[in-house]
């Protein structure tokens, strides 16, 4: 039986622009074991070697603050077909946690972050990249809402760090990345037609990679055969034994 690569869709924008709940609105589309989501903010480094004062002061807007690394390694794990022990990250700390959540390899893979744009090797990894574009003031009162009901912020803390950090790192890193998207979503992506427009963007990209692979390796499956289920096939197994 024919397999294909899995299509891997990247969503970036900036804090509160509503990424989330475009990832989610694109994941309630497909079965559940066909679609991975996988946050940025999971990959955040641990930096065990700091003081739990040294780690408040960390700039973690800024790209280095990320393990990128690790997550590119991750997202080629599952275009390979294989398992991934993704970090979980306690935002109150700044530590990751011990436990890692296994993930296993889809169809589809979305990741979602700030700055997943902001990273070459994540671009060339992104079959489809999608940036949320929401005004500044609406996109820090839900920064403001998050991390106060969410990550056991005050209200000063997250309006230090908004001028400290999030304002002049979106400015640098987020915003000039939009550049590099196929497709802009306005208003944080609140309209049913723009959803509808990435699904069905999304089913013919998947269409066409399965189409590609059924005429190397089967060619006398149909397209709509190889839709009916994504999964069907998945993940890659070797021929031999």
């Amino acid at each position: 039986m024919g397999t294909f690569k899995p299509l891997v869709i990247g969503i970036a924008g900036g804090t509160g622009s509503g990424k989330t709940t475009i990832a989610r609105a694109i994941v309630s589309q497909f079965r559940p074991e066909d679609v991975t989501h996988i946050q940025h903010d999971a990959y955040y480094r641990d930096r065990p070697d700091l003081s739990d004062e040294e780690r408040e002061k960390v700039n973690y807007d800024h790209p280095d603050s990320l393990d990128n690394a690790l997550l590119t390694t991750h997202i080629d794990h599952l275009v390979q077909g294989e398992p991934i022990g993704r970090p979980n990250y306690d935002f109150v700390t700044h530590r990751r946690q011990s436990q890692k959540t296994a993930i296993q390899p889809t169809p589809i893979v979305i990741v979602e972050g700030i700055l997943i744009f902001a990273d070459p090797a994540l671009v060339e990894r992104l079959d489809i990249k999608l940036f949320v574009d929401t005004p500044a003031d609406i996109r820090i009162l839900r920064r403001i809402r998050r991390d106060m009901e969410r990550r056991g912020r005050t209200f000063d803390d997250v309006r230090r760090q908004y001028y400290a950090t999030v304002r002049p790192m979106h400015l640098a890193f987020v915003e000039p990345s939009r550049r590099v998207a196929d497709l802009i979503i306005p208003e944080g992506g609140n309209t049913r037609v723009a959803i509808e427009v990435i699904v069905d963007r999304i089913r013919r990209e998947l269409v066409g990679l399965s189409a590609q692979t059924n005429r190397v390796s089967d060619g006398d499956r149909s397209e709509g055969a190889s839709m009916r289920g994504l999964a069907d096939g998945w993940p890659p197994h070797s021929d031999q034994g």
